[in-house]
């Protein structure tokens, strides 16, 4: 299993615009691009894809830019991924063979596991307030 670049990137960028909560400051493309050192055209469509997701909000404009739309600790990993990814295990079993039905069971175990740990990772536990700031997970 792996997880794609873009859902990577979307996961750090939130936690980018996780430590601007609460200031009344919002995020810019070209620093949260600089910042996490992802292609600004790229995170463009993230951006977009995060906000009609929900997880984000947008003001255009001069004084425009980005902001969480619910407070850090209420948007979990496990949210990002689904909406970035879909599911975060798909076992496509088709059902052949003699060990499939167990193997569709352990996935299926599997895929809960992972999921629960995931909804477990807010925003506000991955995110430091200063660059300098680390968080042993």
């Amino acid at each position: 299993m792996k997880l794609s670049v873009k859902v990577n990137y979307a996961c750090r960028v939130l936690a980018q615009i996780a430590r601007l909560h609460g200031t009344g400051e919002l995020a810019h493309v070209e620093t949260l691009a600089q910042a996490e050192a992802v292609p600004a055209n790229y995170l463009a469509q993230i951006l977009s894809e995060l906000r009609d997701g929900g997880l984000i909000t947008s003001r255009r404009g001069k004084q425009g830019g980005y902001a969480l739309a619910r407070q850090p600790e209420q948007i979990s990993l496990l949210e990002v991924v689904r909406l970035v990814e879909g599911e975060v295990l798909d076992c496509n079993d088709d059902a052949k063979g003699q060990s499939s039905r167990r193997m569709q069971q352990v996935w299926e175990e599997v895929r809960k596991s992972l999921e629960a740990k995931l909804a477990t990772y807010t925003l506000d536990k991955i995110c430091a307030r200063t660059p300098d700031e680390m968080y042993y997970i």
